[in-house]
């Protein structure tokens, strides 16, 4: 299928669908999710949608680029508890970590529930209840100014009591991760949050499924060569994958096995 043909088959399931993920235009065009991003980032580029989370919208429709948490958690399910059960791997009895606040960070608090001798700090409220429950772990729950959207702490309080820490781990988990601008996140709060808890870990991992791989968004958090540790799910694009390679991040961890 020609380039042409490709952004007007795009353009038409936009305008009859409102807002459809990379993975759906791709199945219905029979290309690869890598090829339908290029042409979004094309069509973006000519002012003929706005690309967002996981896919893409009308130009008009793009006041609010990212779906509200409580839908977000509802989405790629499977993925993220693949990418939990990854991720819980990498700590050890004794050891300390951060979380942020998200949907993949929160399925990954459910895993490290089911394990003892961790010492847990998250500005999170829903990851520090599950966590309370797990009594073989220290939970500790960042201060600082409660959001809205995301029930989570934030703001200078939080950055400060971060700052006071060193950690073995920081776990985030951001809007979208690409070689060129890294870990990316919608907004400012979260971005700084994310980026403090990286810089006081001796591990640096970014949970990301395959739907946020190859997105940028507005707010960059850490270049991708200072992220220690990709974890993905099965789905990701190897294309990718060996993108960020060469962009510096020094292991991959996806369909339950070290792909670096």
């Amino acid at each position: 299928m020609w380039v042409a043909e490709r952004h007007r088959r795009i353009l038409d399931l936009l305008q009859t669908h409102q807002r459809l993920t990379t993975e759906h235009f791709a199945e219905s065009l029979g290309v690869s999710r890598e090829t339908v991003r290029r042409d979004l980032i094309e069509l973006e580029r000519c002012g003929q949608l706005a690309r967002v989370h996981g896919g893409a919208v009308p130009p008009a429709a793009a006041a609010r680029p990212e779906p509200a948490y409580v839908e977000r958690t509802g989405l790629h399910l499977p993925q993220k508890h693949e990418i939990a059960r990854l991720a819980a791997a990498l700590i050890e009895p004794g050891q300390a970590c951060f979380l942020d606040a998200g949907s993949t960070t929160l399925a990954l608090a459910e895993e490290l529930a089911r394990k003892e001798g961790l010492v847990i700090v998250t500005n999170s409220l829903e990851a520090a209840t599950v966590l309370a429950h797990a009594p073989g772990n220290e939970v500790r729950l960042l201060g600082g100014r409660l959001e809205t959207d995301v029930p989570a702490t934030y703001g200078e309080q939080t950055v400060a009591e971060i700052g006071r820490l060193q950690v073995d781990w920081a776990f985030v988990s951001p809007v979208g991760f690409d070689a060129a601008n890294g870990a990316m996140d919608y907004l400012w709060h979260e971005a700084t949050v994310a980026r403090a808890m990286l810089a006081r870990a001796r591990q640096r991992v970014v949970l990301a499924d395959a739907s946020k791989l190859g997105e940028a968004s507005r707010i960059q958090i850490c270049p991708a060569a200072d992220v220690d540790v990709l974890v993905t799910d099965r789905q990701a694009d190897p294309g990718l994958l060996s993108a960020f390679r060469v962009a510096g991040v020094k292991r991959v961890l996806g369909a339950g096995q070290a792909l670096a």
